[in-house]
């Protein structure tokens, strides 16, 4: 009868146990989940397609995809701020759309908020190009008129939502704006001082597009830009731009010898006052905007893609020679490098696209319609079924595997 009791107890034990982890299953308390080599579980990636309005949802933790219809082919990609939503920007046709990954950030874990979808907001205004998410807000700069679409993530799945326009009285040109956290706008004006499609100077408006503060300085010509929210920088001809959200402007030189090198494109990092700076001319370059300092992080004339981690802590960059490697921001240290693919032409029509999460680096293959999830750890390389001609990406959702 004691052997019998005693076994008894025993079973109780074990289906207590069992059902112990069944209910830790549930609370998605998964321990593979936090190892290096898989990620994260409410991570996603979104890519467009060159030729057709297919749209690739690819779940890198089980290398599935799903596919949406976007109105538009060619499409850029953007994500918001709070990491749930994404842009897309059909440049050429005049329209924005938005859409949910459904995953929604809770401080230390993610709920799910339905499936996957296309948002009710959506935009029209004239040849949409520059994106910019801040202080819950969705922006675009629109080329053709010199104006702003502005509108909340918060209303993103509102029946009939819509951007709403900020007038600043601005010519069209191809332009750029920042959001300061004060809640005002730095904007680029063009006055025609110089020939061409690029901006001269940069202006401080507020919501309603009245200016708070007037240009200071005057460059040979503006182009990308990024923003902590303190300080907005932008790449200029003349200097790199600096416009504090108190009004204060200045210009930082380039290194001794850039020539007439510039800096085309600004990138944002999880460090305060300081930026990636990206020319094909001469490479990547921390901009420290309180030091006055340009550091080089790599020196090459042949990068094919220059992109910051989706927690803005690593720099990876693509050679066209196939060659990856990525840089750690704080320390300026190459991470790793190796030949992840084949070399591409300089002049290809349409090249690789790159991304990186903290553990993944992820690469379009436009020739086989594919994406390439690369491990930051081991370099081993896994290939995404995605839509035949996959022409641009963008990371969103959340770098966290706990559920709610």
């Amino acid at each position: 009868m004691k052997n019998k009791f005693n076994k008894l107890l025993f079973l109780f034990a074990l289906s207590a146990f069992a059902v112990s982890c069944s209910n830790d299953d549930d609370h998605d308390h998964d321990d593979h989940s936090e190892e290096t080599n898989q990620e994260y579980k409410y991570v996603r990636i979104l890519v467009s397609d060159e030729k057709t309005t297919e749209l690739s949802l690819v779940n890198p933790v089980d290398g599935t995809t799903t596919f949406f219809d976007a109105k538009f082919p060619k499409s850029a990609l953007y994500t918001t701020e709070s990491g749930r939503f994404a842009g897309i920007i059909h440049r050429a046709d005049n329209t924005v759309e938005t859409f949910d990954s459904g995953f929604e950030f809770h401080g230390d874990h993610v709920d799910t908020k339905g499936t996957p979808k296309f948002g009710a907001l959506t935009g029209i205004s004239l040849s949409p190009t520059h994106f910019k998410s801040k202080l819950g807000e969705i922006v675009t700069f629109n080329d053709g008129d010199g104006t702003l679409s502005v509108a909340k993530e918060s209303d993103v799945h509102s029946p009939g939502a819509a951007f709403t326009t900020i007038n600043a009285g601005l010519k069209a040109h191809h332009g750029a704006m920042a959001t300061f956290s004060n809640g005002t706008y730095a904007i680029t004006e063009k006055d025609n001082s110089i020939a061409g499609t690029l901006p001269e100077k940069v202006k401080i408006i507020d919501h309603t597009g009245k200016t708070v503060h007037a240009a200071k300085l005057a460059t040979q010509g503006i182009h990308g830009n990024a923003t902590d929210g303190t300080y907005a920088v932008f790449g200029s001809a003349s200097g790199i731009l600096v416009v504090e959200s108190n009004g204060n402007q200045k210009l930082i030189p380039h290194p001794a010898d850039f020539g007439t090198a510039w800096f085309g494109s600004i990138l944002e990092t999880a460090y305060a006052g300081k930026f990636v700076g990206y020319t094909a001319a001469k490479g990547a370059f921390l901009i420290d905007v309180v030091n006055n300092s340009v550091t080089p992080i790599i020196e090459n004339t042949k990068i094919m893609q220059c992109k910051v981690s989706y927690n803005h802590k690593k720099l990876g960059v693509l050679l066209h020679s196939g060659e990856m490697r990525v840089y750690d921001l704080s320390s300026l240290s190459l991470d790793k490098t190796a030949n992840i693919i084949s070399a591409t032409a300089e002049d290809a029509t349409q090249k690789p696209q790159l991304e990186l999460t903290e553990r993944f680096a992820y690469i379009t293959s436009p020739a086989t319609g594919e994406l390439l999830q690369v491990s930051l750890s081991t370099l081993a390389i896994t290939k995404i079924k995605t839509s035949a001609t996959p022409y641009r990406i963008t990371i969103f959702g959340h770098e966290n595997s706990a559920g709610h």
